[in-house]
């Protein structure tokens, strides 16, 4: 392994101020409800608005700004997930009648959540196509009651009119306009105007993040996002131009966003890095970009396709790219990743909006143990069991002798009475 570029180490947060601060907002948002997500909105997005929930009078009015190219694009993006996440819930079935013994009979149901919160970052940029991400699958699971959530532009009273569109195109059937952890704790424990929902799903900043953290157990969340990552593994076989492409792409993120780049031969990173800087000189949001590149962007050259498929394993990234020449070669030994991208004709920012995969994807190495928001995300698997009287007083006995090694006694005689 030879470092070309090495990313800056990432620094422990102290994170006792943000937990403070975040646990200060839940616990008035708790007391004073929707005064407490009025005044946060007013303090934190120049906001004031009698109503949380958004009217249609509001959505109809987004419509109207919309370029009809715009909304043709949507439909059709919102076409290939509704497809996808349609075929992903055609893969969970029930199950019935299973018998491990004659008269014992076991089974499973796939029974959708009640309601969910959507919530859509506002940020830097209108994330209208998070929208799509998170309602869609909710919509095709079954969940009753899909509410969806965004911060208003900034100095305005309204969500960006590509978000509402989005929201409504998707099938959200309530639309509030709130945001950051004010509304985590809101659809976690509830105000005058606003349900609390079973789960909430959806990325934001690190207070959205810290309260979504501090809210679990209250209702369920889909996983704590970070900051955006992107590891690609190349070969002599990749273009550096289009690596420096996808490497940028994530990087215009967030200044915290890693970009991570093994090349199995030292021309393709010495090029691709050079690729980077050009590409700098003139994207538009190079501000961003080159801060983030400067400080996370890392390039390694590996001595083979193994060491890479290890490290990459070992880095567990939110999006991984394998741009060599046969990417099947070593699709089998990668196990940690968000969402895969094989191939260079697979660029990552396709299943950012449209190619129909998911893109709330685990950060931080989550990507261990659990993948993206999909269809299952707002899916319970519940198990049930019937028994004949003959199969009863069968399993009894060796129910009860478990039991009593237990010492749980009242455990036993519930066996008993079926003896």
């Amino acid at each position: 392994m030879k470092i070309i570029k090495k990313a800056k180490e990432r620094t422990a947060e102290d994170r006792r101020e943000l937990r403070k601060t975040v646990e200060d907002i839940i616990d008035t948002v708790i007391e004073k409800g929707d005064a407490a997500l009025r005044d946060y909105s007013e303090k934190f997005d120049g906001c004031v608005r009698e109503s949380l929930r958004v009217s249609q009078a509001e959505i109809d009015a987004a419509y109207k700004q919309m370029d009809p190219q715009d909304i043709e694009d949507l439909k059709e993006a919102l076409g290939n997930i509704r497809a996808f996440a349609e075929a992903q819930r055609g893969t969970l079935s029930e199950l019935r009648d299973f018998q491990p013994k004659p008269g014992i009979f076991l089974g499973q149901r796939v029974i959708p959540v009640q309601s969910c919160c959507c919530y859509v970052p506002g940020g830097s940029y209108p994330l209208y196509s998070t929208a799509l991400m998170l309602i869609t699958p909710a919509k095709v699971a079954g969940v009753k009651r899909v509410c969806a959530t965004a911060p208003v532009v900034h100095g305005t009273g309204s969500i960006h009119y590509k978000t509402l569109v989005a929201m409504d195109l998707a099938g959200a059937d309530e639309i509030y306009a709130v945001g950051g952890a004010q509304a985590i704790a809101a659809f976690s424990y509830g105000t005058e105007s606003i349900k609390p929902v079973d789960m909430i799903v959806g990325p934001g900043n690190r207070f959205v993040a810290e309260a979504k953290r501090q809210c679990y157990g209250q209702i369920g969340i889909d996983f704590i996002a970070g900051p955006s990552e992107v590891l690609c593994i190349a070969d002599e076989n990749a273009n550096p131009k289009t690596l420096a492409a996808d490497l940028l792409a994530q990087c215009e993120h967030d200044p915290n966003a890693k970009a991570f780049l093994l090349a199995t031969n030292e021309k393709t990173a010495v090029d691709t890095i050079a690729a980077v800087e050009e590409e700098l000189d003139e994207l538009e949001t190079a501000g961003i970009a080159r801060q983030s590149w400067n400080d996370y962007g890392e390039v390694v050259v590996l001595d083979d396709l193994d060491e890479a498929v290890r490290t990459a394993n070992d880095y567990a990234p939110e999006h991984l790219e394998v741009n060599i020449k046969d990417p099947e070669q070593i699709l089998d030994q990668l196990v940690n990743y968000g969402s895969l991208f094989l191939g260079g004709n697979t660029a990552e920012v396709f299943g950012d909006y449209a190619s129909g995969t998911n893109h709330t994807l685990p950060t931080v190495k989550a990507s261990r143990y659990t993948g993206g928001v999909w269809v299952g995300t707002f899916l319970k698997v519940c198990t049930s069991q019937s028994m004949t009287p003959e199969a009863s007083r069968t399993i009894a006995p060796l129910v009860d002798r478990m039991a009593k090694g237990e010492g749980l006694m009242g455990h036993a005689r519930a066996a008993e009475e079926r003896m």
